[in-house]
């Protein structure tokens, strides 16, 4: 083509075939586009696990600090730095990132950059808004960023962030003493001289952020982060190992008796640990300890019972065979690690035995009604109700729901009158009985019949006619029950007849209510023979009624 002249149609074809050569050479394939993304979405999950385990370390210092302030203090202290400038940090490349998208979306209005955002839960509950970079529609354009991040005399925001991230590092680095040209720390920016494809110098800003799409953009700023993250985790490492772990187990030190129960059975055995707080797995602790005193002292020493621990824990153990409250003292012996010298802390304790007990306490009467769930509290003082286990001889006993008991006769045994509920409790592997306890048997009394709330006496014609029926009412009973009237004999005298009619059931006939309607003042009603059906299945006869006509 340089052979000879081009005439100015040549020149232009030439030209425009250039142009388009380089345009096929900018365009970034959908493989290439796909495996940004996929990086991406690797380094921010990279990022969400590296922040859980820094909380972890924090929550540890945190810990410790509360512990023993005095001395943790300037290491923690120094990590709070830390983590203040490396939140800063992150809070900035995050802004940055929101920044590049919107200039390269230029069109689009904040809040609808905003909907390209989602809500995630990071670590403790707290929320973090997440970029969605597959769906930014200009993730595969570098113009608008690249101008942004790379400007003439080193005025892109690319120089800024080198500039902090240069900040950050030199700061960790001098909290871990080591010197500046160190590359254990990540975060490194001006380490090193970069070319491009053409073997041209770049700098490192140039080098990442120079005609780079924003979606690679964006996973390097989320391989920043993960550098800054990395950096601190290093540094608070570095701190929490500078405290030393022998401050925390022997500044302070205290004996711990931890009783199974202080309550215990009579024949059964009285257990408890005694724990040393802070103390070293791999010795082996004596105690000293004689039932019966407050304090162990130098002149009853002589009395203790030795007792060899294993792996810091002490078991005590003392048999059960007297009641009432029993006391002990002793004395935990071990070798101080810091002085190589024998010290010694003392206990005291008591527990208190007594026989088993077993407690049955009717809810509404001191006796057990035929036909009727009859309420009662079992239970046994120092032993959880889950690990008591009833019976009774006759009928049946059923937990409700409220955690009480109930108990339900239905039919009186011939010739009993009595009914015993007995209780086992579980202690430990071992069933042991608590007793048993007495209850009479008795039938539901017999209701009262009532016709309008009356028993006899002189009631208006039209109460008489409302009321139609004969109630039998459980007067002063604890129970609800119910009984139903089953048969009764109306009677009066009319024109000197002796006129009884026979009804089956509680309510008045038709042919009654008639008689009624017709009755005279003065003129009497008799309501006799009245048959009631209970809850046990028993027929009683009831009161009579009279009533006279007002």
């Amino acid at each position: 083509m340089a052979g000879y002249k081009e005439t100015p149609r040549q020149k232009m074809i030439a030209m425009m075939y250039l142009v388009l050569t380089a345009l096929l050479a900018l365009n970034v394939s959908k493989q290439i586009l796909d495996a940004f993304l996929v990086v991406n979405e690797s380094m921010e999950s990279t990022n969400e696990s590296l922040s859980a385990r820094i909380e972890g370390r924090y929550a540890k210092f945190d810990k410790q600090y509360e512990m023993n302030k005095d001395k943790v203090e300037p290491y923690w202290k120094e990590a709070q730095t830390i983590k203040k400038e490396s939140e800063d940090l992150v809070k900035y490349i995050e802004q940055l990132k929101f920044d590049l998208v919107r200039v390269s979306e230029s069109r689009k209005t904040i809040e609808e950059i905003k909907n390209l955002y989602y809500q995630d839960t990071i670590i403790n509950g707290e929320k973090k808004e997440m970029l969605m970079l597959a769906k930014v529609p200009t993730k595969d354009k570098y113009n608008a960023t690249t101008f942004y991040l790379v400007r003439p005399n080193r005025k892109g925001e690319a120089y800024v962030l080198s500039a902090r991230m240069k900040d950050f590092r030199e700061k960790v680095l001098k909290t871990m003493n080591l010197p500046v040209t160190d590359t254990k720390i990540g975060l490194i920016t001006n380490e090193r001289t970069y070319q491009d494809a053409d073997g041209q110098k770049q700098n490192w800003e140039q080098h990442n952020f120079y005609f780079t799409i924003l979606a690679a953009d964006i996973t390097i700023l989320n391989k920043i982060i993960g550098e800054v993250k990395s950096a601190e985790y290093n540094a608070i490492n570095y701190l929490y190992g500078s405290v030393s772990e022998k401050d925390f187990k022997f500044d302070h030190v205290t004996a711990k008796v931890i009783p199974r129960s202080t309550y215990v059975l009579k024949g059964e055995k009285y257990e408890a640990e005694i724990l040393v707080a802070a103390y070293d797995s791999k010795m082996k602790p004596d105690v000293r300890v004689l039932k019966g005193v407050d304090e162990l002292t130098d002149k009853n020493i002589s009395r203790a019972q030795t007792i060899v621990g294993e792996e810091g824990i002490v078991k005590l153990e003392f048999p059960a065979n007297t009641e009432g409250l029993q006391k002990y003292a002793g004395r935990i012996e071990m070798i101080d690690p810091a002085t190589n010298q024998k010290v010694s802390y003392p206990f005291s304790g008591g527990y208190i035995v007594a026989p088993p007990a077993l407690i049955v306490a009717p809810l509404k009467m001191n006796v057990f009604y035929i036909g009727v769930d009859n309420p009662v509290a079992i239970s046994s003082p120092g032993l959880a109700d889950e690990n008591i286990k009833s019976s009774i001889d006759i009928g049946t006993l059923k937990k409700n729901p409220k955690g009480d008991w109930i108990v339900r006769i239905n039919k009186k045994p011939k010739g009993v009158s009595k009914v015993y509920i007995s209780a086992t409790a579980t202690i430990g592997d071992k069933q042991l009985s608590l007793g048993k306890k007495e209850f009479r048997i008795k039938r539901v009394p017999d209701p009262t019949a009532e016709i309008a709330g009356q028993t006899g006496g002189q009631m208006d014609k039209n109460t008489l006619l409302a009321a139609a029926a004969i109630i039998p009412n459980m007067r002063d009973f604890e129970f609800d029950l119910y009984f139903e009237v089953t048969s009764f004999t109306f009677a009066t005298i009319v024109n000197g007849d002796w006129l009884p009619k026979n009804v089956r059931g509680n309510r008045f006939t038709a042919e009654i209510n008639n008689i009624i309607r017709n009755g005279k003042r003065k003129q009497k009603f008799f309501f006799e023979n009245i048959q009631a059906k209970g809850p046990d299945g028993t027929t009683r006869v009831l009161n009579p009624i009279n009533l006279e006509i007002k």
